[in-house]
C-alpha cells in the first residue's frame, strides 16, 4: 500500500469511528418510573409527572455516564423491553404502557397508546415525534435492518407494525392475536417474529414480508407459565422465552425454542431461579443473562427476607441449551439488563436503589467493576441498547 492509500484508509477509519460515536451506538436507554413505590403491602400507585427516559453513554464500558434526560412517561407495569435503539444508533423508540389517572383519593393505572421517538444523533438527544400505537404497548423489537419495529400490546391483544424510514416512524398495521401480548422479538433475517402471549402460556409465530405481518394460530408454541420476555440468538437459530409465572418463590423457566424450519418447537427447558423478568442474549451469542427478582416485588412472598436480586450468567451451547456459569448479588427489584456491544460487560438497573451496576465478563465469570455504580435520577423500570 502506498502512502496516499494508507492515509486515505486511516481517514476513512477515523470518519467511520467518529460517525459511530455521533450516532449514539454506544448509548443505553433507561425508562424511569417514579410513580410506583413499594412497601410491606406491595406496590402503591402515586401521582404522575416525574417520569423520565435517560440516555446513558457507555463509550467507556466500565464508566457509564448520563448524557441526557427527557421528561417522558414510562411505566414499571410492562416488561423491561418497552424501548430500544435502532441498529445505527440514531433513533430511540420508547413505548409507554400505562398512565396514572386520579380515582378518588388514589391513582389508578389505565392503558396508554403512545410511542416516543427520540433523536439520539442530536446533542443533546431530543424528542422528535409521538405516535399512536396499540393499547398498552409493552415489549418492542426493532429489525436488524432498522426499517421495522413490532410492539406487543397487552390490552390491545395485538402487535403493532411500525415503519422506520430515516427519522420518520409511522404505524402501518395492527396484527390481531386475540390474546394479551407481553413481548416480541424479530429474527435476524427479518422474516419471522416471536411474541409472548403471556396469559395463555404460548409463543406466537409471526410471518414478515416487508411491512406485511401475519399471525397463524396453528403455529403457536407451548411455553411455561407467563412468558414475559423473549430474545433470539444472533444466528437466528434459537429463541429463548423467559417465564415469570411460578410466583411465591418458586423457580421459573427459560424455554428454548428451535426457531428455524417450517415448525419452530421447544427443544429444552431450564430454570435459572425465581423471577427472571429481565433477560438478554449477548451480541456474540455465547451467553445469556437474567437478573432474578427473588421475590423482591411480590406482596405474598418473603418480601422482607429477600430484598435483593441476583444476576445469573449462562452459557449457550450449540444445541441452544443454557448452563449457569456464574451468579452475582444485585439490588432490589432488578429490572433491565443490557450487554455491551462487544459482549464483555453487563449492565443491570436496580429499581429500589435507583442505580446501575456494571459487571465485567471473563471466562464465564462475573466481576462487578469497583466504584462503577451509577446513581440514577429515578427508579429504572426498563433498559435496552441498540438492536443488533
Amino acid at each position: 500500500m502506498n502512502l496516499r492509500s494508507a492515509l486515505c484508509a486511516t481517514c476513512l477509519v477515523g470518519l467511520a469511528a467518529n460517525s459511530s460515536a455521533i450516532a449514539g451506538t454506544n448509548d443505553i436507554l433507561i425508562g424511569l418510573d417514579n410513580k410506583i413505590t413499594y412497601g410491606p403491602d406491595g406496590p402503591t400507585n402515586g401521582a404522575p409527572g416525574n417520569d423520565a427516559v435517560i440516555v446513558v453513554d457507555v463509550s467507556d464500558p466500565a464508566k457509564p455516564r448520563i448524557r441526557a434526560s427527557l421528561p417522558l412517561t414510562n411505566s414499571l407495569l410492562g416488561p423491561p423491553t418497552n424501548l430500544q435503539i435502532t441498529p445505527d444508533g440514531k433513533l430511540g423508540l420508547v413505548a409507554n404502557s400505562v398512565v396514572h389517572v386520579q380515582d378518588g383519593d388514589a391513582w389508578k393505572s389505565v392503558p396508554d397508546d403512545k410511542l416516543y421517538v427520540i433523536d439520539l444523533a442530536a446533542d443533546p438527544p431530543k424528542l422528535i415525534d409521538t405516535v399512536t400505537v396499540g393499547r398498552q404497548p409493552s415489549g418492542l423489537s426493532i429489525s436488524k435492518k432498522g426499517d421495522l419495529a413490532l410492539i406487543a400490546n397487552r390490552d390491545g391483544k395485538s402487535v403493532s407494525v411500525v415503519s422506520i424510514q430515516g427519522s420518520t416512524v409511522k404505524p402501518v398495521g395492527e396484527v390481531p392475536l386475540e390474546q394479551q401480548a407481553a413481548a416480541v422479538v424479530i429474527a435476524p433475517d427479518g422474516k419471522r417474529a416471536f411474541v409472548c402471549m403471556n396469559l395463555v402460556n404460548k409463543i406466537g409465530v409471526l410471518a414478515i414480508d416487508g411491512e406485511t405481518v401475519t399471525y397463524d394460530k396453528s403455529m403457536d408454541i407451548p411455553s411455561a407459565l407467563n412468558p414475559y420476555n423473549i430474545d433470539i440468538t444472533p444466528d437466528g437459530k434459537y429463541v429463548i422465552a423467559s417465564n415469570t409465572g411460578a410466583q411465591k418463590n418458586n423457580a421459573d423457566a427459560e424455554v428454548i425454542i428451535e426457531a428455524t424450519g417450517p415448525h419452530p418447537h421447544v427443544v429444552d427447558v431450564m430454570s435459572p431461579g425465581t423471577g427472571p423478568e429481565g433477560f438478554a442474549i449477548a451480541p456474540d451469542g455465547k451467553t445469556a443473562a437474567t437478573p432474578l427478582l427473588l421475590g423482591t416485588a411480590a406482596k405474598d412472598s418473603d418480601w422482607f427476607k429477600t430484598k435483593a436480586g441476583e444476576l445469573v450468567l449462562m452459557s449457550i451451547g450449540t444445541d441452544g441449551k443454557l448452563t449457569v456459569t456464574a451468579r452475582a448479588p444485585l439490588g432490589g427489584l432488578p429490572e433491565g439488563v443490557v450487554y455491551s456491544a462487544n459482549s464483555d460487560y453487563l449492565y443491570v438497573a436496580n429499581y429500589f436503589e435507583k442505580d446501575l451496576q456494571v459487571f465485567q465478563l471473563a471466562g464465564g465469570k462475573l466481576t462487578e467493576v469497583g466504584g462503577s455504580r451509577l446513581k440514577l435520577p429515578g427508579q429504572p423500570a426498563s433498559m435496552r441498547a441498540a438492536a443488533r
